[in-house]
C-alpha cells in the first residue's frame, strides 16, 4: 500500500475510534477518507476529529440539509522523482 494509503488508513482508524466510521478510497493522485458526522458531537470529540484530519494534506466538511454532514480528508501521493528531470546542467553541455 502506498504511503498515502497508510496515512489515510491511520486517519480513518482514528476517526473510527471516536465513533465516526470512515471509508478510504485510493485514487490516481491521492487517497481520500470520508466519514458521516452526526448532528450531536461534543467539543472534546470535535477536537479529536480535528487532530486526526490535521494529518491530511487537505480536509473539510460538507454540510447539506438533505445529506447531513460529511467530513473528508485527502492525502496526496508523492510525485515520483527521476534523476535527470531537467536534463544536464549547463556546465555539462558541450560548447
Amino acid at each position: 500500500m502506498p504511503a498515502s494509503g497508510v496515512s489515510a488508513a491511520a486517519i480513518a482508524a482514528r476517526l473510527s475510534a471516536v465513533g465516526l466510521p470512515a471509508r478510504v478510497e485510493e485514487h490516481d493522485r491521492y487517497a481520500s477518507v470520508e466519514a458521516e458526522v452526526p448532528g450531536s458531537l461534543s467539543a472534546d470529540l470535535w477536537g479529536e476529529v480535528l487532530e486526526a484530519v490535521a494529518e491530511a494534506d487537505r480536509f473539510g466538511l460538507v454540510a447539506t440539509s438533505l445529506n447531513g454532514r460529511t467530513l473528508w480528508a485527502v492525502v496526496r501521493k508523492a510525485v515520483p522523482t527521476t534523476g535527470d528531470v531537467g536534463g544536464p546542467a549547463i556546465s555539462d553541455r558541450k560548447r
